[in-house]
């Protein structure tokens, strides 16, 4: 029998609050507590588990290991993200770093690392040994985008391939990984397996793309985060990718003059920035792309559904949602 996504993630919750997080020294597992309990959305391990049971139900239980193993990293990368951002906010709430310090945000960071591969290690799975591996290459991978992330910070002539490679690395690789390790899971084939891990991929870049619409053009009570914190921090988003390039040269000069000053009025650069983006229609480019790579997510998980024949419904409604998010 199917699982539905409200069991589905009823399930991950229930998981997430048994974990064995009530052992001293409370400073180091407290944190990692107060991440993983701190709401956000569980896709990826909503994704590990619905691509399971996509090819076979019987193994849908099986799934919920590597899902939470997934999950934990996933915060772990929030943690550390935050603190190489100087976010203050996540999800609403204060990051680990500013609610303890940013020595503890590294070190619960690296035990929820170390936590992710002993929960990965209880998969029950005849495909375990690909698992470990993707597992291992999406770490790694995750890191060099970060890595590139933080390099476009002192450089304004990003490409927009470049951008995407990024993104790719930094959020789609994991998305992508999540639903092939489900697929693994429910013993898919290679083919299948490759083609959730594409479907994931160019899902994820919708993602993120969408992600850098909304921190300019969202609603600051949905959306979670302060409107307009790319654009204080200098952020190199699609968005400003996009505008670097389209600017004239007296535009260029002056978004330059903003992006390089370092005492600033905040809602001053944000207005100023966000009348350029209108200015040269940005809002509507960067709709645009994540509408591109949301298309070519769900071209490649009707693929599967076509050469398969198994029921895509579920993963397809929670694209859509995933598309058309406001939070």
């Amino acid at each position: 029998m199917m699982q539905q996504v409200a069991d589905i993630l009823s399930n991950i919750e229930k998981l997430i609050a048994e974990l064995p997080l009530q052992r001293e020294p409370q400073g180091l597992y407290a944190p990692i507590g107060y991440s993983m309990q701190n709401g956000g959305k569980r896709i990826r391990p909503l994704l590990t588990v619905l691509a399971c049971q996509m090819f076979d139900n019987q193994k849908t239980d099986d799934a919920y290991t590597p899902a939470i193993a997934w999950e934990m990293f996933h915060n772990f990368t929030l943690l550390h993200d935050d603190l190489m951002d100087n976010a203050p906010m996540r999800r609403g709430k204060p990051t680990v770093y500013t609610k303890w310090n940013a020595n503890t945000a590294i070190l619960s960071g690296d035990t929820m690392l170390v936590e992710a591969f002993r929960i990965l290690h209880q998969t029950k799975s005849d495909n375990f040994s690909q698992i470990i591996e993707l597992f291992t290459k999406t770490a790694e991978e995750v890191c060099e985008g970060q890595m590139f992330d933080m390099e476009f910070e002192t450089r304004n002539n990003i490409t927009e391939s470049e951008y995407i490679n990024m993104i790719r690395l930094k959020t789609s690789v994991l998305i992508g990984a999540c639903l092939k390790t489900g697929a693994l899971t429910g013993n898919a084939t290679h083919n299948d397996a490759q083609l959730m891990y594409d479907f994931g991929i160019n899902l994820g870049l919708a993602f993120q793309l969408r992600d850098d619409w909304l921190d300019t053009f969202g609603n600051a009570e949905t959306f979670g985060k302060r409107i307009g914190g790319d654009i204080v921090s200098s952020k190199k988003t699609y968005l400003l990718v996009k505008l670097l390039q389209s600017a004239s040269t007296a535009d260029s000069e002056q978004i330059t003059f903003w992006l390089n000053r370092k005492i600033f009025d905040e809602q001053e650069k944000i207005s100023f920035i966000t009348s350029m983006y209108k200015k040269y229609e940005i809002d509507r480019i960067g709709q645009a792309k994540v509408e591109e790579y949301g298309d070519k997510a769900l071209q490649t998980l009707r693929q599967i559904g076509n050469n398969s024949k198994i029921d895509i419904t579920q993963l397809q409604e929670i694209s859509n949602k995933l598309l058309n998010r406001n939070k």
